[in-house]
């Protein structure tokens, strides 16, 4: 069973090594693939029955009930690439599967140790099953969010200190009450589906019921609950619990009980009383002492003051910390002393005002989704309702809080400096038009500087994290996927959509394996001594390549590339065969890649592209392209890539492909630098995913080895042709 997070090109490659693996050990294997484009090969239940033992190579989560009483090794989809005699070897003494759970995407499963190399394979879960508790939680961010503000914009009277009020058993009033509780149910939906990702439905009850009591501060004596790093903690906790008593032994006839009544009850009682008893203390005194302590600090400096304010507002958005400094502040209005609450009121909208502009200032480093739930935050934030942040904190903690803290120290010390007033214990910019702050102009300062301080870091360290996962290569979600360096662009199409799991069965019925791969005569050092000898004839040929007028589709070629230096490449060729269904011809073939960067690399190849006649919109298609690298790398492994992309910039599906002479880090699975490129890209209104169709064949065709020595040894750009023609 193998499968990538987007379906495509790693699902087939994966599968095609390990039935060459099968083949060479003497085995016979069946694989099914369930890519973008649907589940192929599937195995039946008499396979599955017949079947010595199942590999699951799969970067996603997979069902494995009906390999129920089977052997199963679960691991990563570059385990299924790297090495596949491997993992037939060791599907032999897997451990047998006993119904009842899931392999995630990095390959762990609950199977008893199935799973493959341990490294990093926590990290990987609790990853998944993080952006699986953020992507349910996004729903309810936005619509309680957006009703509570929609309520007060419309519903809501000025009160004489400046604030708003809607009155009771008004219709506003109701659409203010429904939003309430859309934002009071985000908490338990983030703990719930957390739990649910890693322990499956028995662990959803538990993880709700525990993110409620997080969330309940009176429950264990504190005046604010844990929000929702106290959901991230619950949901982790009951997902592991449900795990751990999966695997106790218990009677025959207790079994089928045990995940709809055993399992939950007994996992959420314990959880329960858990968090009352144990965390919840350490935050009751958390939240007392902290009380104290700033009411230590109301006779110093008001920069440092509302620095400490807006670091506390912006920590946990809701939680103890954030509860502490909104109360204090709160409390310090009936005594007269405005400037606290000015300092809070500068800082809550920070958050999701900042991070609401970092997804305007970098789109390429954002989902489709994450991309809207940014404008609903710039909604909420002006509304000063800062949970509009925690989507984008609880995804990428490690990168959001700082940045938000940072905002929020710097919009706090600009309050306090400018001696900035609230009157009514809310904050943001909503405030300030009813005219509850005093020292408007410098309430807006502070706020605007907080939030340029809060996009800007995010959008810098967001960067980096990218950057770094792009050279380690490591796997992530949907969420997205894997994450690489320099991407730019918006979302991709539905091409790029995340696929089904893909599976594959160690068999001893007969093979139904895959394109098997084509003999020659090449060996690596031919390959090589015939690329120096290429290298020389692109520099010496002097035919001119780039002489297409535009009726033929001509266009500048990429970053260093000069007109005929590539010999033959860049023209049809009278005799040349038909690649890829005629979408690859010889205007789009380059034995010689410029670039030496990914993005120039991708830039360069839409140009190549573009002398197809095809390509309407050279910048769009890069644009599109890059952003499916976003997605995750198109870098295969066995230095090839395959970068593409499914945008009307095309009037056509259209193919190109080009060699890199030293290679281009491309962030793929085994780290070698890709050398062989191809570009895929089809209109949106492409029947069939004709891209996929493309991916699939290129992908079970380049796990040749001799087919990619004789690609990389080709002469020109007709022999290049000639090699490709085997494609079908």
């Amino acid at each position: 069973m193998t499968a990538c997070p987007t379906g495509i090109a790693h699902t087939y490659m994966a599968a095609e090594k390990l039935a060459q693996a099968a083949e060479s050990l003497g085995h016979e294997i069946k694989v099914e693939t369930q890519g973008s484009i649907g589940a192929e090969n599937v195995l039946s239940d008499n396979d599955v029955r017949e079947a010595d033992g199942i590999i699951v190579a799969a970067d996603k989560d997979v069902d494995l009930e009906r390999f129920a009483g089977k052997r199963v090794l679960a691991v990563g989809v570059a385990e299924g690439i790297r090495h596949p005699e491997q993992l037939i070897e060791r599907v032999r003494s897997a451990p047998v599967h006993e119904g009842g759970s899931r392999a995630s995407r990095s390959g762990a499963a609950s199977v008893g140790g199935a799973a493959g190399a341990a490294g990093g394979r926590e990290r990987s879960v609790a990853y998944k099953a993080l952006m699986n508790g953020v992507s349910y939680m996004i729903p309810f961010v936005v619509v309680g969010g957006l009703l509570i503000a929609v309520s007060l914009a419309l519903g809501g009277h000025p009160r004489p200190d400046g604030g708003l009020v809607i009155p009771d058993g008004s219709f506003w009033k109701h659409v203010n009450d429904i939003g309430v509780i859309g934002f009071t149910l985000m908490v338990p939906i983030l703990s719930g589906y957390i739990a649910y990702a890693v322990g499956d439905r028995p662990a959803l009850v538990p993880g709700m019921i525990g993110g409620w009591i997080a969330n309940t501060g009176a429950l264990y004596g504190s005046k604010a609950g844990a929000g929702f790093i106290g959901a991230i903690v619950t949901g982790f906790l009951a997902g592991f619990l449900v795990l751990w008593i999966k695997k106790v032994r218990v009677p025959k006839f207790v079994q089928p009980i045990m995940p709809i009544i055993v399992i939950p009850i007994a996992a959420t009682t314990a959880l329960g009383l858990f968090f009352i008893y144990v965390i919840g203390r350490p935050i009751s005194w958390v939240f007392t002492h902290l009380t104290g302590w700033l009411g230590g600090m109301t006779g110093s400096s008001a920069i440092l003051l509302g620095a400490v304010l807006g670091l506390m507002i912006a920590f946990d958005m809701g939680g103890p910390v954030n509860k502490t400094a909104f109360l204090f502040g709160a409390g310090l209005i009936a005594t007269g002393n405005q400037s606290v609450m000015g300092m809070c009121a500068a800082a809550i909208p920070v958050m999701p005002l900042g991070q609401g502009l970092a997804t305007l200032i970098r789109r390429r480093l954002y989902s489709q989704q994450e991309r809207e739930t940014g404008m609903a935050a710039l909604f909420m934030g002006l509304f000063g309702i800062s949970e509009g942040a925690i989507p984008f904190a609880a995804a990428r903690p490690a990168q959001v809080i700082p940045a938000n803290m940072l905002g929020g120290a710097v919009a706090g010390a600009v309050a306090g400096l400018a001696g900035a007033t609230d009157a009514v214990p809310h904050g943001g910019p909503i405030v300030a038009v009813l005219g509850a702050v005093g020292g408007v102009p410098s309430f807006f300062v502070a706020v605007v500087a907080g939030s340029v301080v809060t996009a800007l870091v995010t959008v810098a360290l967001v960067d980096a994290s990218e950057r770094r996962k792009g050279r380690a290569v490591v796997p992530v979600l949907a969420g997205a996927a894997i994450s690489v360096a320099e991407p730019v662009g918006a979302a991709v199409g539905a091409g790029a959509a995340a696929g089904p799991a893909a599976r594959t069965a160690v068999l001893p019925s007969p093979a139904e394996s895959g394109e098997s791969g084509e003999s020659g005569e090449h060996s690596a050092d031919t390959a090589n001594t015939a690329n120096t000898a290429n290298t020389e004839q692109d520099e010496n040929d002097g035919s001119a390549e780039g002489a297409a007028s535009p009726a033929e589709g001509g266009r500048d070629a990429g970053p260093g590339h000069r007109d005929g230096e590539d010999g033959q490449d860049g023209h049809d060729v009278e005799g040349t065969p038909e690649v890829l269904s005629g979408y690859l011809t010889g205007r789009t073939v380059r034995t010689r890649l410029a670039a030496r960067e990914k993005e120039a690399a991708i830039r360069e190849m839409a140009e190549l592209a573009a002398r197809g006649g095809s390509v309407s919109d050279v910048a769009e298609l890069v644009r599109v392209a890059l952003a499916r690298e976003a997605q995750g790398t198109t870098g295969l492994g066995e230095e090839i890539a395959v970068p593409h992309a499914k945008t009307d910039a095309v009037t056509a599906p259209v193919v190109a492909f080009a060699r890199s002479a030293d290679g281009i880090d491309w962030g793929s699975l085994d780290g070698s630098l890709a050398r062989l490129v191809f570009l895929i890209a089809v209109p949106r209104a492409a029947a069939g995913d004709e891209h996929l169709r493309i991916l699939a064949l290129l992908s079970r065709k380049l796990t040749d080895a001799d087919f990619r020595a004789r690609l990389q040894g080709a002469a020109d750009g007709p022999e290049v042709l000639r090699v490709l023609a085997e494609i079908r």
